[in-house]
């Protein structure tokens, strides 16, 4: 170990004395430091810079109409970015755009398409569209630039989100306000709709049940109007025959008139007559004396008898056939009149019906007085027959011929008072209230045949209306199922939405103030940071990597202008081992300077945040010792090929130790060897003392990083001087492209 120790102290006197070794060395000490200090401060904001990334960008939005109001999104946009510094952004056309894109000197191009306005509007509509935004980037010209582009275009989308979504949320709000208000004003309207809903529930069973009887109600009522279409002409027939009747009866009554004011003077006379010859007769009856009766002179009383009382049959025959007629007269006005009234097609029914039983019963005294007259002639008759067998029979046949003709006397006289009184004076009072009672029916009659046509048009109209009717009942009934499914669904859903839900909170849910509300919408999620070890720009997160690489560049930049043998008479005097021991002390004093250096510059020159300063000194010599061994032992041992060994170790470990992409978005290859390389302990390492120390993992990074400079050790220890680095050497020079 003296011996080692003895080549460190002579490499120390040599570096000393000679100025040429020191200027070297002292490059060699600071070489590594610039390239971490120029790469970090490369890094330090990449995207505080982003301002002097040109992006195009073309508005050809030409706006819209949206309920009367005239909208330019694209318009907005423009002003929005004439504000913003995140990017430098050119206003331009098309053409130009694109142009500036192909050549390179636009990073990208952002196009607002001219319908832009026009589909945000149609937000409105049934069928709303989204709204597209055209990127166009030129990837050519660098690999990041296109991230941050697209980034910037991100965010434009997203403002006009946040914009459109506040503001079309504001506008929601202010009309869920507005309802607000006006559910409340109208609170007991929707109580009262709530509780016609229910009835309405309540009642569709019975409501089913009546559109049902309506319907049949409607297809009796057709078969009715038919019915009763079908009766018009009857009805226009009896109306015609009731007028023709009529017509008749009014001549049959004038005829009966003009008879009975024609022959009432005769029956005047013929009555008075009739009241004479009754009178003769009683008289001559009278007269006859049965005890002086001369029953020779019988058949002279026979005639005589015979004579009066035919006279008087005759009278009466002419009086009974003038009260006939009149009879015959009103029965057959009477019958026509029936014969309307039967036709059921008026409910004004016409009677005429001159007083019968004043007729009849005069009628009938006529013909009792006509019977009592025949009777008495009978009687006188008798008297021949009699004469000759009962001559003791004349005086009671004479006593009853007495008594008849008084009867008959005194019936005459009260028939002529009678008829006097009250028989002429009911016939023509009769006749003329049956004249009078046909003219009334003869202008109902006219009346009922002018109306006719109008009803029918009325039956048509109602017909097709009931037509009508009935197609919209069958609907209504084919629809109820449907109605009554939805009214159900609707109560239903009424009654769950009170259990669930007070109204009274709805109303102050939509209440809320419009403003706030808008506010929300536009940012409804704020991310609240909360920085564990923050980091406080890119730089100084990439001052781990940049540390630990540089480090390892110290250590190739040693073995590139150093030697790792012994040179001169003194070589001799020292084993293979010895040297490689010494040499390596050398070799870490000049990494130890190199690490001060680079470390205390990221401290003092970079201003970088560390966390933990010391730690960061004392972890990076740690780091820098071990990559020294490990570079160092490689080129000691296998000579000019150990340095291709740490030139491809760099390499490697630049991608696969994570130091700049996690491991996870690595390919398969580098996650699988990213374990195995002493760059992945030293970042890790470094980086603790930046963000902030976790001991354990600061344990488990040294213990690794201690592994690998041990193992190195040994292999250096126990190669050197078994391998013969002089023949690779040589072997190499003979190509005669080394030296």
């Amino acid at each position: 170990m003296k011996a080692s120790f003895k080549v460190f102290i002579n490499d120390l006197k040599n570096m000393s004395t000679n100025w040429v070794a020191a200027l070297l060395i002292g490059g060699l000490i600071l070489l590594p430091s610039l390239y971490a200090w120029f790469n970090i401060a490369a890094s330090w904001d990449p995207y505080g810079q982003t301002d002097q990334i040109p992006i195009g960008i073309v508005n050809e939005d030409k706006g819209a109409m949206v309920r009367d109001e005239e909208i330019h999104v694209g318009d907005e946009i423009v002003d929005t970015l004439k504000e913003n510094r995140t990017l430098d952004w050119k206003f331009v056309d098309r053409e130009k755009a694109m142009d500036k894109l192909e050549y390179g000197d636009y990073f990208a191009v952002i196009v607002i398409p001219e319908k832009f306005s026009e589909r945000l509007g149609t937000v409105i509509s049934d069928h709303p569209e989204k709204a597209d935004v055209e990127y166009y980037v030129n990837e050519k010209i660098n690999a990041i630039a296109p991230k941050i582009t697209q980034k910037g275009a991100s965010v434009i989308v997203e403002q006009v989100s946040s914009n459109f979504i506040s503001t079309v949320n504001g506008t929601i709000f202010e009309i869920f306000n507005d309802l607000g208000i006006e559910i409340e004003e109208n609170l007991p309207d929707i109580e009262k709709f709530e509780d016609y809903l229910f009835t309405l529930q309540e009642n569709l069973p019975e409501i089913h049940k009546k559109l049902n009887q309506t319907a049949e109600d409607a297809d009796h009522a057709d078969d009715l109007m038919e019915k009763a279409k079908g009766l018009i002409p009857r009805v226009e027939e009896v109306t015609s025959s009731g007028l023709s009747t009529i017509n008749n009866t009014t001549s049959y009554l004038e005829k009966a008139e003009a008879r009975l004011n024609e022959i009432s003077p005769q029956i005047e006379k013929d009555l008075g007559k009739i009241q004479q010859m009754v009178a003769d007769t009683n008289a001559f009856v009278g007269e006859i004396n049965e005890s002086s009766i001369d029953f020779s002179d019988e058949k002279q009383i026979k005639d005589s008898i015979n004579n009066q009382i035919n006279g008087t049959l005759e009278s009466i025959g002419t009086i009974k056939n003038a009260l006939q007629q009149v009879k015959e007269n009103g029965q057959s006005n009477e019958q026509g009149q029936e014969s309307e009234d039967q036709s059921g097609e008026e409910n004004n029914k016409v009677t005429i019906n001159p007083n019968q039983e004043v007729i009849n019963n005069a009628i009938y005294e006529l013909e009792n007085m006509e019977q009592q007259l025949k009777e008495i002639q009978k009687q006188g008759n008798a008297i021949d027959s009699l004469v000759d067998k009962r001559k003791d029979q004349v005086e009671g046949i004479f006593n009853s011929l007495k008594e008849r003709a008084e009867t008959v006397n005194e019936r005459v006289d009260a028939f002529v008072i009678e008829y006097k009184n009250n028989i002429e004076p009911t016939v023509k009072a009769e006749v003329a209230s049956a004249k009078q009672t046909l003219t009334e029916a003869k202008d109902i009659l006219v009346g009922i045949q002018s109306t006719i046509p109008e009803v029918e048009n009325l039956l048509n109209r109602t017909e097709n209306s009931l037509g009508d009717g009935k197609e919209v009942l069958h609907d209504v009934l084919g629809e109820f199922p449907y109605i009554n499914d939805k009214v159900n669904e609707l109560a239903n859903r009424v009654r769950d939405t009170k259990e669930d839900t007070d109204i009274n909170d709805i109303i102050q849910l939509l209440q809320n103030d419009p403003e706030a509300e808008k506010g929300f919408f536009a940012e409804p999620v704020v991310l609240n940071e909360n920085k564990i070890f923050p980091i406080e720009n890119y730089g100084t997160g990439m001052t781990p990597f940049y540390t630990a690489l540089s480090l390892w560049v110290g250590g190739l930049l040693l073995i590139s202008l150093m030697s790792t043998e012994v040179h001169g008479p003194q070589a001799e005097n020292y084993t293979a081992r010895q040297i490689y021991f010494g040499r390596l002390l050398t070799f870490i004093s000049i990494g130890v300077f190199q690490t001060l250096i680079v470390t205390l510059g990221d401290l003092l020159i970079l201003n970088v945040n560390i966390k933990e300063s010391v730690w960061f000194i004392l972890f990076g010599l740690l780091c820098s010792m071990v990559f020294v061994t490990i570079v160092y032992t490689v080129v000691s041992v296998f000579g000019d090929v150990g340095k291709a060994i740490a030139i491809i170790m760099l390499v490697i470990q630049i991608s696969g130790s994570g130091g700049t992409y996690p491991v996870v978005l690595l390919p398969k290859f580098f996650q699988m060897i990213n374990p195995f390389l002493p760059f992945t302990y030293a970042v890790d390492l470094m980086r603790e003392a930046v963000g902030g120390i976790v001991w354990a993992r600061v344990f488990h990074d040294v213990t690794f990083l201690l592994i690998f400079g041990i193992v190195f050790l040994v292999l250096g220890g126990v190669l050197k001087g078994a391998i013969n680095t002089s023949v690779l050497s040589e072997k190499s020079k003979e190509s005669g492209l080394f030296h």
